[in-house]
C-alpha cells in the first residue's frame, strides 16, 4: 500500500502543474487578445480623428479630399505590425501625427504654413478653370507649388519636381529642385531647406510657363467632370497636336516680330530671284534690343561637300542652313570686335561688346539678345520618334540608342554613330549632325574656339522652328536640352548649358516644288554688300556669285577667312601671345577653358549612352596664313 502511494504521487504532482501552467498560458493569450483588440480600436480612432474635413472658415477656398486609401494602407501596416508583437499605441499616435504634418492643413493651422504644406494628390481635379486658378496664383492667394498640381490635373501635360544638383561655384549647402513638364527641364530653383528650394523652382517654372498658357486663352480647357487623361505614351495624331502649336508657344508678339524680321531680310536679299530656289532650307540669326528686332546673320544649304579634308583651309565641308549662319554670325562678332578696339570713340560705342568688370573677357551688352530661326527641324536626334520617352521601359534598347545618340551626315544621308557604315567610311569627310551641333553650341557658346580668347560665351534664348511638316519640338528638346541638362556643374567658368525656348511659327521660306534640288549655299551678315553662293559640294564660291573673295574662289566662311579675322582683331586687341601662334589648330588649342569644355561634353555624352563624338581630320586644322 505504501509503494503504491508512492508511486503515484509524484504523477500527481507533475500532471497538477502542467494543467497550472495551461491555465496561465490561456489567460495571458486571453489577456494579449484583448490588449490586441483595445489598441486596434484606438487606432481606427486616430485615424478617423485624422482624416481630413473641408473648411468652413471664410479665407479662400482649396482642394480637400479624403485619405481613406492612406488611412486604410496604414491601418493595415499597424495591424501587421501588431500582430508581430513590435507595435506600441504611442508609434501609432506618431504616424497619424506624421500624416497630418504632411497633409493639407485644417482651417486651425496658418495661412502660412498652409502655402508651405499643401500638396494636393494626383487623382485631385480642382473644381475650377485654369484661368480661375491662374488668376488667384497672381493675386497671392495660391501657392505656386499648388498651381503647378492643379493645372497637371487640369491640362494634359506630366509634371515632375525633382531634385538636382547645385553648381559648383555657390558658397553654402544649398538643396536643389526642378520643375520638369513634359519631359522639358526647367530653371534651377535653390533654398537652403527643400522646401524653400521646391518653392524657388515651381516659380521658376511658372515664370516661363504661364505666359504659353496666357498666350491662347482659348485653349485653356473649361471644368468638365470628365476625369484627367492618363499619360499617353502612342505618338499623338497629327490633327490633335496642331492646337499645341500655339498652346505652346510662349510670347507670341515677340515671335511675330521675329518672323517679320526673318521674312522682310529674306525678301530683300532674295530681291534678283536669281538665287531664291536655294532658300528652301534657312537658318537666321536675330539679334533683339531695346529698339526692335534685326536679322545679324542668314544661312542656306542642305549638304556637305564631296571633296576630302582640306589642308589648306580653304573649303567650306558643312554647308547645312544652321552651320553656314552660325559661320556668317562668327563673321559678325569679329566685325564688331573690330568697332571695340578701334580708336574711334563712336565705332566703340556702337559696338555690342562691353568689357565686363569680373574677367579680362568682352561680354554682350546686357540689352541685347539673340534668337536663332530655322525653317526646317534639324537633322538628326531632334527628328526622332515623338513617342520616345526616356523611361527605359518604353522602348527597345537599340532604338533608344539609336534615336537619342549623336548622328553623322555623311552623302547626304544621316547616320547613327552606332552604325556598322562608318567603317567602311574611313577615307570620307563626314560631320556631325546640326542637331548635335545646336547641342554642343548651348553648351559651349556659339563664338567657337578662336572669338572664346576675346569674349564670353554667346548663347540664343530662343530658337523658333517653321517647318510646316513639324507638329512637335519634343524630339528637339530631348536631343538639345535633355541630353546634356546636367552638364554645367562640370564646365568651367563662364560656360554653362543654356536652355531655350523652343517654339513652332510659320515658315518664311515656302517649299520649293517641281525643281531640282540646288546644292548651292547662301551666306550674309549684318554690314555685308551682298550674298556670297557656295557651292556645296565643291566647298568653293561659285563664279555667277555676287561676292567674291578672289580668283581662288574660297568662300570668306572657310577656316582661313576666319583666322585672317582672328588675327586682325589680336592685333587690335594686342594680343602678341595671339599673333605668335603658327597654325590655326594652336590657335584653337591655346583657348584653354574652352577646350575642356568641349572635352567635358564629349566625355559626358559618351558616359551617358549617346555615343562618341567625331574627331575631325588633323590635316583639317594644321594650316598657317
Amino acid at each position: 500500500m505504501v509503494s503504491k502511494r508512492f508511486h503515484r504521487g509524484p504523477l500527481s504532482l507533475v500532471f497538477h502543474s502542467l494543467l497550472q501552467l495551461l491555465l496561465i498560458t490561456l489567460t495571458r493569450c486571453v489577456q494579449s487578445v484583448a490588449a490586441q483588440k483595445s489598441q486596434r480600436t484606438h487606432l481606427i480612432r486616430v485615424i478617423s480623428r485624422e482624416r481630413w474635413k473641408p473648411r468652413r472658415d471664410s479665407g479662400p477656398r482649396r482642394a480637400r479630399f479624403e485619405t481613406h486609401a492612406t488611412a486604410k494602407t496604414l491601418e493595415t501596416s499597424c495591424l501587421r505590425m501588431i500582430s508581430n508583437g513590435s507595435f506600441r499605441v504611442s508609434r501609432a499616435t506618431n504616424s497619424a501625427q506624421s500624416l497630418r504634418k504632411d497633409a493639407p492643413v485644417t482651417s486651425e493651422v496658418s495661412e502660412e504654413r498652409a502655402k508651405s504644406k499643401f500638396k494636393p494628390g494626383f487623382n485631385v481635379k480642382p473644381n475650377v478653370s485654369a484661368q480661375t486658378l491662374i488668376e488667384r496664383y497672381k493675386q497671392g492667394a495660391t501657392h505656386a507649388v499648388t498651381l503647378l498640381y492643379q493645372l497637371n490635373q487640369i491640362l494634359p501635360f506630366n509634371l515632375e519636381l525633382k531634385e538636382t544638383v547645385t553648381s559648383d561655384n555657390i558658397p553654402g549647402s544649398y538643396f536643389a529642385f526642378c520643375a520638369v513638364i513634359d519631359g522639358v527641364k526647367y530653371k534651377t530653383g535653390m533654398g537652403i531647406t527643400k522646401k524653400e528650394a521646391r518653392l524657388k523652382a515651381a516659380e521658376l517654372a511658372l515664370q516661363d510657363f504661364l505666359p504659353s498658357l496666357e498666350s491662347l486663352k482659348c485653349s485653356l480647357p473649361e471644368l468638365s467632370g470628365v476625369p484627367p487623361p492618363l499619360p499617353v505614351k502612342e505618338e499623338v495624331p497629327t490633327s490633335d497636336t496642331r492646337p499645341f502649336r500655339a498652346f505652346c508657344d510662349g510670347k507670341n508678339s515677340v515671335n511675330q516680330q521675329l518672323i517679320h524680321a526673318v521674312r522682310d531680310k529674306l525678301t530683300k536679299l532674295m530681291s534678283s530671284q536669281e538665287f531664291s530656289a536655294c532658300s528652301g532650307t534657312t537658318a537666321a540669326f536675330i539679334m533683339q534690343t531695346s529698339s526692335g528686332f534685326e536679322v545679324v546673320a542668314l544661312g542656306t544649304g542642305d549638304c556637305n561637300t564631296k571633296e576630302s579634308a582640306s589642308s589648306s583651309g580653304r573649303l567650306v565641308h558643312d554647308s547645312h542652313a544652321v552651320v553656314t549662319a552660325r559661320r556668317s554670325l562668327m563673321r559678325f562678332l569679329y566685325r564688331h570686335l573690330l568697332m571695340f578696339y578701334s580708336k574711334t570713340t563712336n565705332l566703340t560705342k556702337k559696338s555690342i561688346f562691353h568689357q565686363n568688370s569680373n574677367s579680362n573677357l568682352l561680354a554682350l551688352k546686357s540689352d541685347i539678345i539673340l534668337h536663332l530661326y530655322v525653317n526646317q527641324l534639324p537633322k538628326g536626334a531632334a527628328r526622332m520618334p515623338s513617342m520616345l520617352r526616356l523611361s527605359p521601359f518604353s522602348m527597345h534598347a537599340w532604338e533608344v540608342r539609336n534615336d537619342m545618340g549623336l548622328h553623322l551626315s555623311m552623302e547626304g544621308k544621316i547616320i547613327s554613330v552606332f552604325s556598322s557604315r562608318i567603317d567602311d567610311s574611313a577615307s570620307k569627310l563626314i560631320s556631325m549632325s546640326t542637331t548635335d551641333k545646336i547641342t554642343q553650341w548651348q553648351v559651349l557658346g556659339y563664338q567657337g574656339a578662336l572669338l572664346s580668347h576675346f569674349i564670353e560665351p554667346v548663347y540664343v534664348q530662343s530658337i523658333l522652328i517653321g517647318d510646316s511638316s513639324c507638329s512637335q519640338t519634343r524630339g528637339m528638346e530631348i536631343a538639345i536640352i535633355q541630353r546634356v541638362e546636367d552638364i554645367t556643374p562640370q564646365l568651367p567658368m563662364f560656360f554653362c548649358m543654356i536652355r531655350p525656348r523652343i517654339s513652332l511659327v510659320p515658315s518664311v521660306a515656302p517649299d520649293i516644288i517641281g525643281s531640282s534640288p540646288w546644292t548651292c549655299s547662301i551666306n550674309w551678315s549684318e554690314g555685308d554688300c551682298s550674298l556670297e553662293v557656295v557651292d556645296s559640294l565643291e566647298g568653293r564660291t561659285i563664279e555667277d556669285s555676287p561676292f567674291k573673295s578672289g580668283p581662288a574662289l574660297a568662300s570668306r566662311l572657310c577656316k582661313a577667312a576666319m583666322l585672317h579675322r582672328f588675327r586682325l582683331v589680336a592685333k587690335e586687341a594686342q594680343r602678341q601671345d595671339l599673333l605668335s601662334t603658327s597654325s590655326y589648330r594652336e590657335a584653337k588649342n591655346m583657348a584653354k577653358p574652352y577646350q575642356e569644355g568641349k572635352k567635358k561634353l564629349r566625355t559626358y555624352l559618351s558616359q551617358c549612352g549617346f555615343g562618341s563624338w567625331l574627331a575631325k581630320p588633323a590635316v583639317s586644322d594644321n594650316f598657317s596664313m
